[in-house]
């Protein structure tokens, strides 16, 4: 009875967790029905059916929509690079802070470059718009030195406008990512660090051969897991970040819904690929866990 009671604490601390989850996540299912239908606001605002089509606004957004082979590749470019060098950025940083031995100096790195991760996409779009702008610290150091003849509008370049996508969100998120590696580089056994010092190996073999494949489980965890963001590209990093001019690289396809529901009002549309989207996300996350099961050892279920 005790353990009952316990268990039935626990499962009240989650209720209003599993609350919000059913009124905003699973309740909003229904209205993917949208994606099959002729939608119109107006027969919605007075109680009436619209016409069920099908599959025609997929056909019509997939098939005869220019735009949408574009989106898709721009969001599988961004989307797949962020997931490389976010695992590759955090890990080579948490090798190398590993190696710094003043316990201060560790700590004071490592809080500076977690504290990006606090600040919203609202302000730091607005900051990058302003050091990558005309008259921007970028523009001003590059024309200084003579790289640049003159400023360039980096914001509004199709060729730089993906580069600094990803590196934004790797320079936001690192410091947070490194946290799980940091912690799984505490969890390895010092044996093998003396081991090593009596085989004379010197700080860099040892990171090499104890550090790296001490972490080389969690480095495998996270990539597998990671597979199921392949099409999350970060609707707030880019909408807050793109403009007209860089639809051709930057336009992704969370922004694309979001021009094509709200913007354009084409819900019915909007709705197809976002169906679309977590259905494919869906797939992804169970190959991602498959994956993490077989090579990692990590279950959820």
């Amino acid at each position: 009875m005790r353990r009952k009671y316990h268990n039935f604490a626990y499962h009240m601390m989650l209720l209003p967790g599993m609350i919000f989850l059913f009124i905003f996540y699973v309740i909003p299912i229904i209205g993917n029905i949208i994606a099959f239908q002729n939608y119109s606001v107006v027969n919605a605002f007075f109680g009436l059916a619209s016409k069920f089509v099908g599959l025609t606004n997929f056909k019509i957004i997939f098939l005869q929509n220019p735009n949408s082979l574009q989106v898709i590749i721009n969001t599988l470019i961004i989307a797949i690079a962020k997931i490389v060098m976010n695992i590759v950025v955090p890990v080579v940083f948490a090798l190398l802070l590993n190696e710094c031995l003043n316990r201060t100096v560790k700590r004071g790195i490592q809080t500076v470059v977690y504290l990006p991760n606090f600040l919203s996409w609202v302000i730091a779009g607005h900051i990058f718009r302003t050091i990558f702008s005309m008259t921007g610290m970028v523009n001003k150091a590059l024309t200084g030195l003579g790289i640049l003849k003159a400023p360039l509008l980096f914001m509004a370049s199709n060729t730089w406008f993906r580069p600094i996508i990803i590196f934004t969100d790797v320079w936001k998120g690192f410091g947070y990512a490194a946290v799980i590696y940091i912690a799984a580089i505490t969890a390895i056994d010092l044996n093998l660090y003396e081991a090593a010092d009596i085989d004379g190996a010197d700080r860099w073999q040892k990171m090499r051969y104890v550090t790296l494949p001490g972490i080389m489980p969690t480095v495998i965890l996270m990539s597998t897991l990671a597979l199921g963001n392949v099409l999350n590209a970060g609707f707030e990093q880019v909408f807050n970040m793109y403009n007209p001019i860089v639809y051709q690289t930057g336009d992704v396809l969370d922004t694309f819904v979001y021009r094509t529901g709200l913007v354009n009002l084409q819900m019915d549309k909007a709705t197809a690929v976002g169906l679309s989207k977590s259905v494919i996300s869906l797939v992804l996350i169970v190959i991602s866990y498959k994956l993490a099961d077989k090579f990692a050892g990590y279950r959820i279920f």
